[in-house]
C-alpha cells in the first residue's frame, strides 16, 4: 500500500466551507500517479496509463481545519490492459473520509486506445500485489 500526505489547500474549500467533492478526485489522483511511477520504476512509463473509471464513496466531509489528509492506494487486480486500485482518503488522525475504486488502463500512444501490459510492466505490478 502506498500512502501520501496532502495538505488541504485554501483553494480546495468551497462556499460551503468544506473540501469540494471534485478535489477528492484530485487527492486520489496525486497518490495514484505517485504509486504508479514508484511501482513501475524503470519497467514502464507512468505517462502510458490513463484513468478509465473512478467511483468515490464519500464518508465524512473535510474542512480547512483538518489541515491535511492521508491518501492510500493499493493494487487490487491486474487485467490484460488494466489495473484496479482501491483507494481511501483519511484525516491525519485516521478518520475515513472517502473510499474509491479506480481502473487505470495502459494506453497505446500511437493508436490512441488501450494496449496489453508489457511483460516488464506486469512483472513490476505483480510485485505490488498484496500478499494473500
Amino acid at each position: 500500500m502506498h500512502e501520501k500526505r496532502i495538505e488541504i489547500r485554501w483553494r480546495d474549500v468551497d462556499a460551503y466551507l468544506h473540501v469540494n467533492n471534485a478535489v477528492y478526485a484530485t487527492y486520489l489522483e496525486e497518490c495514484r500517479d505517485e504509486w504508479i511511477a514508484g511501482v513501475l520504476g524503470e519497467s514502464g512509463d507512468p505517462w502510458d496509463f490513463v484513468l478509465a473509471r473512478v467511483a468515490i464513496d464519500f464518508r465524512r466531509e473535510l474542512t480547512q481545519a483538518d489541515d491535511a489528509v492521508l491518501v492510500r492506494c493499493s493494487l487490487a487486480r491486474i487485467g490484460t490492459s488494466s489495473l484496479t486500485l482501491t483507494e481511501e482518503i483519511l484525516t491525519v488522525d485516521g478518520q475515513l473520509s472517502a473510499t474509491a475504486e479506480a481502473v487505470v488502463v495502459a494506453r497505446d500512444r500511437e493508436q490512441g486506445g488501450s494496449r496489453p501490459l508489457t511483460p516488464a510492466e506486469r512483472a513490476a505490478l505483480e510485485r505490488a500485489l498484496p500478499a494473500k
